[in-house]
């Protein structure tokens, strides 16, 4: 695997990549097959929008796809011929079934014009340059080629995130970067076109889990492998009187009546296509034939 470095200067690198991808090796360590369900229900959510799409893809690519689900319910569909995965972690693919790679999306090592399709589940939001990991999704791209993506938006983990923040505060008097910066809505769309993909639509799925005990929840994004990437962040273990007053907040602040805590991801999906004269076109401005005159009273 090579190594993973940023072209980007320090002061953009917000995501230590080496330990997202160790965070990942570690949960494939641990009882991931009991980690994986949400992952494996976006991936079916995601998938379950090409059955609007009239049209086949031959190769396509599971890009940070972890153990290949995304894949194989692409497979399972008979919406694809073939797969290629691809993740950080090279333990998750040990897990997968089909032809899989080593990489990073912040450096695809594939030629342009290579898939007929790329999907991505729940993997964009730990890149530093997001940006450019979608326009070298868009090159990737044969023309006409679909791109559909997954990732966690800024809502997600919002329940944690205030507890976190306001137990460090009151024990320490001030406060560590403990939860990612997720993207904003409303950026995804411009995000898509900027990276040079036609057609982009984008839409939001808001999921809340439950758990027994806000520890519950913090042990289910370790078996995930989600927990804290930051290069800002601490880099010794959290306090345990923090620990414990941010679950005291959780359980007082969000509890339900039978106990039980929620926890709130937010999901933005996007689509976009790598542009084809086939496509349709926008209107050029002013090409309409209709004279506003002639609707308004004299």
């Amino acid at each position: 695997m090579r190594k993973i470095t940023s072209l980007l200067p320090p002061e953009q690198v917000i995501f230590d990549r080496k330990l997202v991808a160790n965070h990942r090796n570690r949960a494939a360590r641990l009882d991931w097959p009991r980690h994986r369900f949400l992952f494996d229900e976006i991936a079916g959510r995601l998938a379950e929008r090409l059955l609007d799409i009239n049209h086949s893809f031959s190769l396509a690519l599971d890009l940070g796809g972890r153990d290949g689900m995304f894949g194989e319910k692409l497979l399972a569909m008979k919406k694809v011929d073939r797969v290629i995965r691809t993740d950080l972690s090279a333990e998750m693919l040990d897990k997968a079934t089909e032809p899989s790679v080593v990489a990073d999306e912040e450096f695809l090592p594939f030629k342009e014009n290579s898939f007929d399709l790329v999907g991505s589940v729940l993997g964009l939001h730990w890149t530093n340059d997001l940006p450019g990991a979608l326009s070298q999704i868009a090159k990737s791209l044969k023309p006409n080629g679909l791109f559909l993506g997954a990732l966690f938006g800024i809502d997600s983990l919002q329940e944690l995130k205030a507890c976190l923040i306001e137990a460090e505060s009151e024990i320490k008097g001030g406060v560590s970067p403990r939860i990612s910066p997720f993207t904003e809505v409303r950026d995804a769309g411009a995000l898509l076109q900027r990276a040079g993909l036609a057609l982009p639509v984008t839409d939001v799925d808001v999921i809340t889990l439950k758990y027994e005990h806000p520890f519950a929840l913090m042990q289910e994004l370790r078996g995930m492998g989600e927990t804290n990437a930051l290069i800002e962040r601490q880099k010794h273990f959290t306090q345990r009187r923090i620990l414990l007053r941010a679950a005291e907040l959780y359980i007082e602040n969000y509890a339900d009546a039978d106990g039980r805590v929620p926890a709130t991801f937010q999901v933005i999906y996007m689509s976009g296509w790598a542009p084809h004269e086939s496509q349709q076109k926008p209107i050029a401005r002013g090409s309409g034939k209709v004279n506003l005159r002639d609707y308004l009273e004299k």
